[in-house]
């Protein structure tokens, strides 16, 4: 007797039942395919339209499939940047009966990007450098948890623009493990080093392309994962010993956290016996402080950096308002409904694909900042949003829909310890993407 089709979802979407489950994936109909750009990977990725929004569906074995929506689940519940799980689908045959591979669902991450869409003809070094800030702060985040990668890449990363930065989501879990008890020095080790060998590797095979700015040295953008990964985790956990009289340390410390974007959950002090000198360090630090005060305040849910500014802008607004108000929340509703929304609004509709609404609120205040520094006046924002809107966002590409293949590789499978395959839709050339 046929096996019936098995599908676990994280939620019911009627929709999935009409994808053509009984075809390979190699050969679904172009009406369920979304044209999204493709790379090389250890597994056929293809991007799909479920009810009207955007998913990407592996095929693999149903038991990695059930493992790796497992371990979505559960860095999802601990408040990990990664995509989000739809379903796992089993049970697949032919019409004539053939078992066909299992399948992962899962959803596409708006306004996000794979590294090689962030530049257009060649990688600049600023650019490739706060790819690998963002990568190592998502790997410190991770090992933070308690979870272990095993296969840390550009490539198995996506990337959201995050006021002048980026923000970095885990996309592909296979290989993951997560340990309670938390991660041995030597496993934190071996992803770091893992993270050093494929990044020199991707800008490499961009160099090989061409695409890479020359005197580039791809072993030192390497390297900066490494540098800066140990800084931010030495932040986090390291243990400070100072005198007794030097309590303001103390707070000295938080605030380095909280301006990193991170906020302590725990603090573990101690005294020598005679009291005169004083050992702090982080228990247990949680990323997001800015976010949380912003959501708090006004209940945007943006990224952390994005936060940060908005909320300065917010401090700003708060000290130029001749209210006298004890409450900061009657401050913030304020500034909601009469500086941010209103420039959210303004934005033409055809536009709005362009950037996230956090991201453009930041860039209209990067530009009406260059713009009085050019005319030595304050220009009005509604002069500023009309320029913005006329000379930089019309020509920006869409970044709503622009995304890679979850298991995006490069190639050099002696590093991932598997062979790529070649996706065998039609090529993207990535320049006309930009």
């Amino acid at each position: 007797m046929q096996d019936a089709l098995r599908i676990t979802a994280s939620t019911v979407d009627p929709g999935l039942l009409a994808l053509p489950w009984s075809t390979t994936l190699a050969k679904w109909p172009s009406e369920h395919i979304v044209s999204l750009p493709k790379g090389l990977s250890r597994h056929l990725v293809r991007f799909a339209d479920l009810s009207g929004r955007v998913i990407a569906v592996k095929e693999t074995t149903e038991e990695m499939a059930q493992r790796e929506y497992d371990m979505l689940g559960n860095l999802a519940r601990l408040d990990v940047p990664c995509v989000d799980r739809v379903a796992v689908i089993g049970g697949r045959t032919d019409p004539g009966g053939e078992p066909l591979p299992a399948a992962l669902v899962t959803s596409h991450l708006r306004f996000s990007m794979p590294y090689r869409a962030l530049f257009t003809r060649v990688l600049r070094p600023d650019t490739a450098t706060r790819l690998v800030d963002a990568l190592a702060l998502l790997l410190v985040r991770l090992h933070n948890v308690g979870f272990y990668w095993g296969d840390v890449s550009l490539s198995n990363t996506l990337f959201r623009r995050d006021a002048g930065a980026f923000a970095a989501y885990l996309v592909d879990a296979e290989t993951g493990e997560l340990h309670e008890e938390g991660l041995t020095k030597g496993q934190r080790a071996y992803d770091l080093d893992l993270a050093r060998t494929n990044i020199a590797g991707e800008i490499m095979d961009l160099a090989a392309g061409g695409r890479l700015e020359r005197g580039v040295d791809a072993i030192a953008i390497a390297d900066g994962i490494v540098s800066s990964y140990r800084s931010l985790w030495a932040e986090l956990t390291a243990q400070e010993s100072f005198a007794a009289a030097e309590t303001w340390r103390i707070t000295e410390r938080v605030e380095r956290l909280n301006a990193l974007g991170f906020d302590i959950d725990e603090m573990s002090m101690s005294t020598t016996a005679d009291g005169t000198l004083v050992q702090i360090q982080p228990k247990v630090v949680d990323a997001g402080h800015h976010q949380r005060r912003l959501i708090r305040l006004t209940g945007l849910d943006v990224e952390e950096n994005q936060a940060r500014r908005l909320l300065n802008d917010l401090d700003e607004f708060r000290a130029r308002s001749t209210k006298q108000w004890a409450d900061e929340e009657m401050y913030a509703h304020e500034w909601l409904t009469r500086v941010f929304e209103p420039v959210v609004r303004a934005i033409p509709y055809e536009l709005r694909a362009k950037l996230e609404p956090a991201e453009v609120f930041h860039q209209v205040l990067e530009h009406r900042w260059y713009l009085s520094q050019a005319q030595g006046r304050s220009v009005p924002l509604a002069e500023v949003l009309t320029s913005y809107i006329n000379d930089v966002l019309r020509h920006r590409r869409d970044e709503a829909t622009i995304m890679g293949p979850p298991t995006e590789t490069m190639s050099l499978p002696v590093i991932t310890g598997s062979t790529p395959v070649a996706d065998d839709d039609e090529d993207v050339d990535w320049r006309d993407l930009v």
